[in-house]
């Protein structure tokens, strides 16, 4: 069946797409076998994180405007909030994207966390793998708005963009340590409310190379996505990271960053929470139990 699948997917069937996806998704028998034989891509990921509010499906949804008027073909992967009760995505946002569903240059597809705790899905780096044997030329990753530990995007992205809103001002100053490092540039969104130019000129500064730990300066581009204005801007300043993204030193620190995550998921596979809560129960029964002795144990 894998076999299958993924020669539809080379030749650019999206609906084997889509049942790929679930197959590695849900773990089915096979998607192990469909994902050793994955062929090498060069397909780009684009990483738009940011806070919750700020604009980011709008602002993708523009940007997708952008690539497919230049003839990209466009995957996009929205990563939303679990629903407490099933797990599921909850999917209000990509109504926004309603435009692009029955064009052949874009795939969509939204992903729920399943309660992970860094804004990603858990099968992430095997999806947008997937995504990249159907040779999409740009893959966007749209991940939740959870704070800091967004820094994960920065382990799947080839460029990541921060979006912000003039509003965050009183934030910047206390503005996450981690957020600020995964940043190849920030998107100032609803450039047109007031106090956006001030905004803009302190963060600024704060990237400059002699107040952050970067060696170059983090470019900043100034949108109003709901009325397309930057976009052109966004979408040419990513581009351009792109081409300076692609050293062999930063490719091989994305692989060993997805490397590492995904040879900690295979040596968890056969840790079960509720087994170990288990016999936590029964060590606490028979008194003396100690964490790290346990622990030791396994």
């Amino acid at each position: 069946m894998w076999q299958e699948l993924l020669a539809q997917v080379q030749q650019g069937n999206s609906k084997a797409l889509a049942r790929s996806i679930t197959l590695v998704e849900n773990e089915h028998p096979g998607y192990e076998k469909l994902l050793q034989s994955l062929p090498p891509s060069h397909s780009k990921i684009i990483g738009i994180t940011g806070p919750p509010g700020a604009g980011k499906s709008t602002l993708v949804d523009a940007l997708i405007g952008v690539f497919v008027g230049k003839g990209r073909k466009v995957a996009v992967v929205c990563v939303d909030p679990s629903s407490p009760f099933n797990l599921g995505a909850v999917l209000g946002d990509r109504i926004r994207m309603s435009d692009w569903y029955t064009n052949d240059n874009v795939f969509i597809r939204s992903l729920a966390t399943r309660g992970s705790m860094g804004g990603l899905h858990p099968k992430i780096i095997e999806i947008t793998d997937l995504l990249k044997a159907f040779r999409f030329d740009y893959i966007i990753v749209e991940t939740v708005g959870v704070g800091q530990s967004e820094v994960e995007i920065a382990g799947l992205a080839d460029v990541t963009a921060v979006v912000v809103v003039p509003e965050a001002g009183d934030e910047i100053q206390t503005m996450k340590a981690g957020l600020m490092e995964i940043a190849d540039l920030f998107v100032v969104n609803k450039a047109d409310r007031p106090d956006a130019d001030m905004f803009v000129r302190n963060l600024r500064l704060m990237l400059a190379p002699s107040f952050s730990r970067k060696t170059a300066e983090v470019p900043v581009i100034k949108t109003v996505a709901a009325r397309k204005e930057g976009i052109n801007e966004f979408a040419e300043k990513i581009e351009e990271l792109l081409v300076s993204s692609g050293s062999n030193e930063k490719t091989s620190w994305l692989l060993a960053e997805k490397a590492y995550y995904l040879i900690g998921q295979k040596r968890m596979k056969d840790i079960s929470k509720s087994r170990l809560k288990a016999e936590i129960e029964t060590a606490l029964e028979q008194g003396n139990f100690n964490l790290y002795q346990y622990i030791a144990g396994k």
